[in-house]
């Protein structure tokens, strides 16, 4: 992510007549005194080349001789800054910017978009005094006053210069950093600066060690610091805050000191270059370019984390996981999460992903909201990602970088093969028929469990990891609401289906199958049947046929027993056959009749889980 600044730059010279408006501009880029000057020059582009902020600025005159007000209007709602010229020799111009020129520029700005004013003392080389005396107490009362320079377009003083802070003024304004009344940094700028302290602190600390400080010069400045200049900045923190420097490393508090000092000393370009490195546009937001990079998605393709973003969110995860015990408390997730402008997981999470016995979400679990984040909504999981600094801890182009797009479904029917990590399974069921147990179910929750969620807390999501063939595969489980007559493109969309009926209802199977031969009986979808409330006594379906019938007849697999009712937590191997299912659509069903294929793709499933476990705790072991 490269810093955002603006295209160009239009600075507007106003002030009363004779004050050498025009002689500044001229002998700027003559680089001489002009003998003759004109009564207003023409507008004037420096090429970006040629500007210490590599920026094309338009310089413009302004001539009360030659411009109409309504001109002087026009000119000031364009300016990006503006420079109020007046004579140092001459009292009157002087008290001109604050009875005339200020209040004019005030009532012609968008009171939401200050323009930042620069205020130009000329000819100083006529008098032995400054004026700064009596400008000094302007600069007081107006914020929006950046700076004031004295200069001479005569002998050429302070010229450069003068352009150099109007630039200055729009591309590092001070307004959104300091209130120079309260000689404090304002609080947004604060807030922005938290952030980056905290995304930058790698292991959660409270402290920026020497590493990691070394890591934000480089991402920032491209150039690490050398061991002596980091003593140095350390003990200017030192000298004047007692708490900003702890186990020789840089709290937040002798950050934002560094930063409130750069400001102070008009060093406010290099906090803006932070910001702006960090995704912080002029008005200190999270740029849209920044949350958002472009990323193209085909029909018929999906969207998965890769490798190298599983590593970076398994990093945060790490950081904040301070017990150790492989699960995110209420405070290990609010922590995670401070850097968001919002809390973006609510308690529906909790019931969407699996969570350990205190009901926290655990490592599998944090990683598979994650998993149904980008496949359900890119573009917020591009933001999320944004909000922890992806771009920036990953040192990758953009969070764009961690997507992987999933190729054409028809290929992967062509070929016979899957690459995608993320199957997605639509279950159907008519009210009561059991879904929302069965979802739970692949979570570990039994229906005891169950029964203790809030209405308001309940998910039409589970996402959980299934081994097929060795293989880690995410299944995630959506539960369509019953409303046969409006059923979306969303729901229909899937690698499989779910039909879910009450063994236990006879006129529960029904529905299942008036859906099935109405959306999916000549569709490419595998479906399966689920007899749920397997512990119950099993009816006789009204139906014209038995659901064992049904399913010989359309080329499905017989129907599934099924049940959450048990002490302990529900069997997973339904859940392996489905992913099964989805990653090989074209097998033929008499192979999935047969209990070998089923036992091929099952076996090391619970080897796999714990080995997986294992790992974690190996890889937790280090630190």
């Amino acid at each position: 992510m490269l810093e955002k600044m603006r295209k160009d730059v239009r600075i507007l010279l106003v002030g009363e007549p004779k004050v050498g408006k025009t002689s500044l501009i001229m002998s700027l880029v003559s680089e001489e005194f002009p003998e003759v000057v004109p009564y207003r020059a023409e507008e004037i582009t420096i090429p970006a080349d040629v500007t210490p902020e590599r920026v094309p600025t338009h310089i413009v005159d302004y001539s009360e001789a030659e411009q109409t007000d309504e001109q002087l209007f026009q000119e000031i709602s364009k300016a990006n800054v503006i420079c109020i010229v007046y004579s140092v020799n001459s009292k009157k111009s002087i008290e001109k910017v604050t009875s005339h020129w200020i209040p004019l520029i005030i009532e012609n700005t968008d009171k939401d978009s200050r323009v930042p004013l620069i205020l130009v003392g000329n000819k100083s080389d006529l008098v032995e005094h400054s004026s700064m005396e009596t400008i000094l107490p302007i600069m007081n009362q107006y914020s929006e006053i950046e700076t004031c320079v004295e200069c001479s377009a005569k002998n050429l003083k302070n010229i450069s210069e003068l352009f150099y802070y109007a630039q200055k003024a729009v591309l590092h304004p001070t307004g959104p950093l300091y209130c120079p009344e309260k000689k404090n940094m304002k609080s947004l700028c604060a807030k922005a600066l938290t952030r980056i302290f905290k995304v930058s602190d790698l292991d959660n600390d409270g402290i920026l060690n020497d590493h990691e400080l070394n890591f934000f010069q480089r991402t920032c400045f491209n150039t690490p610091l050398e061991p002596q200049a980091l003593e140095d900045v350390k003990n200017v923190v030192r000298k004047n805050l007692s708490d900003g420097v702890c186990d020789n490393g840089l709290t937040l508090k002798g950050f934002l000191f560094l930063h409130t000092l750069f400001i102070q000393r008009g060093r406010h370009e290099t906090t803006w270059t932070v910001l702006r490195r960090f995704g912080y546009d002029d008005d200190l937001e999270l740029n849209q370019d920044y949350l958002f990079p472009p990323l193209k998605i085909p029909p018929d393709c999906t969207t998965e984390l890769n490798h190298n973003a599983y590593l970076f969110l398994q990093s945060v995860f790490d950081k904040h996981d301070k017990d150790r015990d492989c699960a995110l408390s209420p405070e290990e997730l609010k922590d995670l999460f401070d850097v968001f402008p919002y809390m973006p997981w609510g308690p529906d999470v909790n019931n969407t992903v699996c969570t350990n016995e205190q009901g926290w979400i655990t490592y599998q679990g944090y990683l598979s909201q994650w998993t149904l984040t980008t496949y359900l909504d890119v573009q917020r999981c591009l933001e999320y990602l944004g909000y922890l600094g992806y771009s920036i801890v990953a040192e990758q182009e953009s969070q764009a970088a961690g997507i992987t797009v999933t190729r054409d479904k028809k290929i992967d029917l062509q070929k016979k093969q899957t690459q995608r990590s993320v199957f997605r399974c639509n279950v159907f069921g008519d009210i009561g028929s059991g879904k929302s147990g069965f979802l739970q179910a692949f979570l570990g929750s039994n229906l005891m469990h169950q029964k203790t969620i809030k209405e308001e807390h309940k998910s039409y999501y589970a996402i959980s990891t299934t081994y097929v063939y060795g293989q880690e595969k995410y299944l995630l489980l959506h539960e369509v609401f019953p409303d046969f007559d409006y059923l979306s493109d969303a729901d229909l969309a899937c690698d499989i289906v779910c039909l879910v009926y009450d063994a236990s209802n006879p006129y529960s199977f029904e529905y299942c199958a008036k859906v099935f031969k109405q959306y999916f009986m000549d569709s490419k979808t595998p479906c399966m049947m689920i007899a749920a409330k397997s512990d119950l006594q099993e009816v006789k379906q009204m139906y014209g046929c038995t659901p064992l019938e049904f399913c010989r007849r359309h080329k499905m697999p017989p129907p599934q027993s099924f049940t959450c009712s048990s002490t302990a937590a529900p069997s997973r191997d339904i859940y392996t056959k489905l992913t099964t299912m989805a990653m090989y659509p074209h097998v033929s069903q008499a192979d999935l009749r047969s209990s070998t294929f089923w036992l091929k793709a099952s076996v090391g499933a619970t080897v796999f889980a714990v080995l997986g476990f294992a790992m974690y705790r190996v890889l937790l072991r280090p630190r």
